[in-house]
């Protein structure tokens, strides 16, 4: 095939659905910014006319963004009125329990940016959203509102990985459950919620806990979920009295030797006959996806020193450290596409 002969040639269309991919993630951005979803909550919806009345915005913007919510399934138009999608209505109105604006707005201020930079992350190996030179990890950041925003998302993502791992895989046998970098404890407080037996630890830094016990609180399995400050570095040995440890989007930050690490220190304190749980974004073997895992660990490479790792890479780790029977069970969630698990015997 010459470069002139079309005939053969494959369609432009998915790169030009590539190459404006942005525009869709920036009309979301856009529209939660402007408290869009807030002021449609509850009501039979509005005119674009209307809209541009209450906001004393320009009539051409207005109607531009509606239409473009519309067509992205974010906003659905009866009777020639724009109201919330059940999607948006469920995730994006502000104080729901799964609010989804946290992600929105720490995508948008936080990783658009980074991503801008991405080729000098290829190119430096080394983060683009924060200054390792300055600060121990993203996760020690000296701006509060930051990491109140990231704190925020990962709670809402975690919540509903969490409840898609609980119906995944059968926890009932366990009854002491330690989450190793457990942030917010939302993991804890959907599998506690799943599993009446089960108690949970956050083992995680001292500041994060204390934010732990914040959102623990206001549950109702309060008194099944408790904080165990520490540092799963610099601590000699991990909690005792846990028959499964979790490790919760957690791999995916961080180096293999680190790794390495903390599966050697999992298997030394975890409960003989316990189990190990590793949920990820996996990318398959051949490194070739599926996507979201394979794009995430980009996102890794303008946030952290880690990557997102194989089921097979996970299989090596595991059994080098002493677990045995590891296996992997595949799932759709927000957060994570599988859960490795090994036994410890």
């Amino acid at each position: 095939m010459t470069a002139n002969d079309s005939s053969a040639a494959p369609s432009p269309m998915p790169l030009m659905q590539l190459a404006t991919s942005f525009w869709s993630f920036k009309t979301l951005a856009a529209a939660h910014e402007l408290g869009l979803f807030s002021h449609l909550s509850g009501t039979d919806g509005v005119t674009s006319e209307e809209l541009s009345r209450q906001w004393r915005l320009h009539p051409r913007p207005v109607e531009m963004l509606l239409t473009g919510c519309a067509s992205l399934g974010l906003l659905e138009k009866v009777d020639g009125r724009y109201r919330n999608s059940a999607m948006s209505e469920h995730y994006l109105v502000p104080g729901g329990e799964r609010h989804f604006g946290g992600l929105v707005s720490m995508f948008d201020q936080r990783l658009y940016a980074g991503w801008d930079q991405l080729t000098r992350a290829v190119r430096t190996n080394r983060p683009t959203t924060w200054d390792p030179d300055k600060e121990r990890s993203l996760f020690e950041s000296a701006d509060p509102q930051l990491l109140d925003m990231f704190w925020e998302a990962m709670h809402a993502m975690s919540s509903l990985t969490a409840r898609t791992l609980g119906e995944s895989v059968d926890l009932g046998r366990f009854r002491k459950l330690l989450d190793v970098g457990g942030g917010s404890g939302a993991f804890d407080i959907e599998l506690c919620r799943q599993y009446p037996q089960l108690r949970a630890s956050v083992y995680d830094l001292d500041f994060v806990t204390d934010m732990a016990k914040r959102y623990v609180a206001e549950t109702d399995v309060a008194d099944r979920v408790a904080a165990a400050p520490g540092d799963f570095f610099a601590d000699g040995e991990f909690p005792g009295g846990h028959d499964l440890h979790l490790f919760s989007m957690v791999m995916h930050d961080w180096t293999e030797e680190r790794n390495r690490e903390l599966l050697r220190k999992s298997f030394a304190s975890l409960e003989s006959g316990g189990a190990v749980l590793l949920c990820e974004l996996l990318v398959n073997d051949e490194k070739t996806g599926p996507a979201p895992a394979a794009l995430m660990s980009l996102n890794k490479l303008v946030e952290t020193e880690g990557r997102n790792y194989t089921s097979a890479e996970y299989f090596d780790w595991l059994t080098d450290a002493g677990f045995r029977d590891p296996r992997v069970e595949y799932f759709d969630a927000v957060g994570a596409n599988g859960v490795v698990i090994a036994r410890k015997p």
